[in-house]
């Protein structure tokens, strides 16, 4: 019995925990969920709930498509180069979604569960844009399954609105420079893990 509850823990099959939240670190039920949202005691995975705000989704934005994306390659280089201070990151995720549990999402997968473990209790004392940073331990592991397939594809129905990830992605160009620029800081830095906090890539793109 023991083994197959184990099994089917965090799937659909599970009717006492919650599948979205131990896929996805976020649930549109939120507290008022009939099933557990079982928070994990140590991970790799932090997530920083509503903390890009995204522009496309003010009623009184006037900026195009170029724009938007410059917008958002800024924040993200930002966001990646911070992360580093707290150890190797092996993922960013930021939420392009609409939603109220998922909208400006940031996931930020570490190697290490202590880099995580840092990053969480420091940042939930700063601040970002002019406003508090929240973080949490996320329960997220493979985001292959958190993020919606028809994204990706020939596009979700629902959009904005869907209870999957849309994973909004930064420039190539950025993505290269930021992969480039990290592995030249890995192999600078030194190999032991250290419990401070280490200098980490710069970002070079102005902020909006």
């Amino acid at each position: 019995m023991a083994n197959f509850l184990a099994s089917i823990f965090g799937t659909e099959q599970d009717k006492v925990n919650c599948s979205f939240y131990y896929k996805i670190g976020a649930c549109r039920h939120g507290d008022r969920c009939s099933r557990k949202h079982v928070k994990p005691s140590y991970s790799q995975t932090i997530l920083m709930p509503n903390l890009y705000q995204n522009p496309a989704f003010d009623p009184k934005n006037r900026m195009n498509a170029s724009q938007l994306q410059n917008h958002f390659d800024a924040f993200y280089e930002d966001i990646w180069c911070e992360m580093c201070k707290y150890g190797e990151v092996e993922e960013l995720v930021v939420c392009d979604n609409n939603n109220d549990h998922l909208i400006g999402n940031v996931y930020a997968r570490f190697k290490y569960e202590d880099s995580a473990q840092k990053a969480c209790d420091e940042l939930n004392s700063r601040w970002y844009a002019a406003r508090p940073i929240y973080c949490e331990l996320s329960p997220v592991t493979d985001f292959r399954e958190a993020c919606c397939r028809l994204n990706s594809g020939e596009g979700c129905v629902r959009g904005g609105f869907c209870n999957f990830i849309h994973r909004k992605n930064p420039g190539p160009e950025l993505d290269r420079e930021l992969e480039l620029s990290t592995k030249k800081w890995l192999k600078m830095r030194p190999q032991e893990r250290s419990p401070t906090r280490s200098p980490s890539p710069e970002p070079t793109r102005r902020r909006y």
